[in-house]
């Protein structure tokens, strides 16, 4: 870290540190595709990361900054801090549309909609989702809830598989 002259360079160089910590409930995709890592810089000697957890009370988040720790250990970093950040709360308007697309790939419906749109944890009735298996509309809602609070559990009738939905908030 001794080389790199400004912040830009500074938190660039985090990022592609912190681009190997996966989250732990979607491991297609990293803390920085989630858009839960924030950002890195320097406060007098210290590394200081923030992130924002995707939903309060997320029990992912100790994981999440364990491997924080784990990669900059890693990397000779060791006077660092992992502070959560809550304000703005996370959405999932910071994930990209490749992150969406990874995560239907690996069998999970991504988020419908932005934020703005109201759509936020539960799906309103109108909209159809897509199984992320075969591209059917013939999807029902099984469960408000799946394996986590952000994910509600669907079944395609088309090709017979469940399948999570990342709800948007």
């Amino acid at each position: 870290m001794e080389n790199i002259s400004t912040e830009i360079e500074l938190k660039d160089y985090i990022f592609s540190i912190l681009e190997e910590v996966k989250d732990p409930e979607i491991p297609a995709l990293s803390i920085f595709d989630m858009g839960i890592l924030r950002d890195a810089y320097k406060e007098n000697d210290k590394l200081i990361v923030k992130i924002t957890p995707t939903y309060s009370g997320c029990p992912a988040m100790s994981v999440i900054k364990e491997d924080i720790e784990l990669a900059l250990n890693k990397n000779g970093i060791d006077n660092f801090s992992v502070d959560f950040v809550f304000d703005p709360p996370w959405t999932t308007d910071w994930m990209s549309d490749d992150a969406k697309e990874r995560m239907r790939q690996s069998g999970i419906a991504p988020p419908v909609g932005k934020s703005e749109d109201g759509f936020f944890t539960i799906l309103k009735p109108e909209v159809i989702l897509n199984c992320p298996f075969c591209n059917s509309q013939n999807t029902i809602k099984k469960s408000e809830f799946a394996a986590t609070a952000c994910k509600a559990l669907y079944y395609c009738n088309n090709c017979s598989q469940p399948f999570e939905h990342f709800k948007c908030h």
